[in-house]
């Protein structure tokens, strides 16, 4: 499984509240994108909490025979992170109201089982096209889906940034799980609002169906991103199933 990850502060924004993570163990490959939020730096604690309390959790090498493995860890996985990032929360009056949203992947020869909470995105490219696999736990995605507000209007409404759901502001939070095949050359785009928010995905389309050099792609949404204003934070994970992977347990 190629792959490769970046993460930029954007044109606008003093600090990077983004972090992201790729983990390798015998089990696959876990991917996180986390978009932190909180004041006096405390999205920067979020989500590095989350990447970090991830890749202690990953290295313990967990057997994952399938899907419904993939997806009974990841759920009991987020409940652990959520617990240490909101109990960090409440034991530190500066990080009060801290949280993060998560798009991860756990990637195996076969099959990826896809997590987020918030508005960090995953999109699937593969023989079928160029899918958004997530849905934003957003306000505004809820009025879209309600019918109130056009797609259109979404991307310039006033409370366009109102999360319904973040890792870590609560006791308990819900992640929605979807697992999907994986077959030869297939892309998936882990990435944070600050990607999404300023390239379509007819140019994100574009350049992941038109170049093998992952790294080069990356570098350039980044900069598409940074050239159409990079207001925000710039996350992204690129990775892409290759034709050579060799046993149902590689990756």
């Amino acid at each position: 499984m190629d792959h490769v990850f970046l993460s930029d502060r954007g044109k606008v924004r003093q600090h990077n509240e983004d972090s992201v993570g790729v983990f390798e163990n015998k089990a696959g490959i876990l991917a996180i994108v986390a978009d932190g939020m909180g004041g006096h730096l405390a999205g920067d604690v979020a989500s590095q909490m989350t990447i970090s309390t991830f890749k202690s959790l990953w290295e313990d090498e967990p057997a994952i025979n399938g899907p419904s493995d993939a997806e009974d860890w990841l759920l009991k996985k987020v409940a652990e992170v959520n617990e240490a990032v909101y109990e960090h929360s409440l034991s530190h009056p500066e990080c009060q109201g801290m949280g993060t949203t998560i798009v991860t992947a756990l990637v195996t020869n076969t099959f990826a089982t896809i997590g987020h909470i918030g508005d960090s995105r995953c999109y699937l490219l593969n023989n079928s096209g160029f899918n958004q696999i997530t849905q934003d736990h957003s306000l505004v995605n809820e009025l879209v889906k309600s019918g109130q507000i056009s797609k259109e209007d979404a991307e310039y409404h006033p409370r366009k940034n109102v999360l319904l759901r973040a890792l870590g502001t609560e006791q308990n939070v819900e992640i929605d799980l979807k697992t999907i095949e994986m077959e030869d050359h297939d892309v998936l785009l882990l990435c944070s609002d600050g990607l999404s928010n300023k390239v379509s995905d007819d140019i994100l389309e574009k350049e992941l169906s038109t170049s093998d050099d992952l790294a080069k792609t990356g570098q350039y949404l980044v900069q598409l991103a940074n050239d159409n204003g990079g207001e925000d934070n710039i996350s992204l994970i690129l990775l892409k199933k290759t034709a050579h992977e060799l046993g149902e347990d590689s990756c």
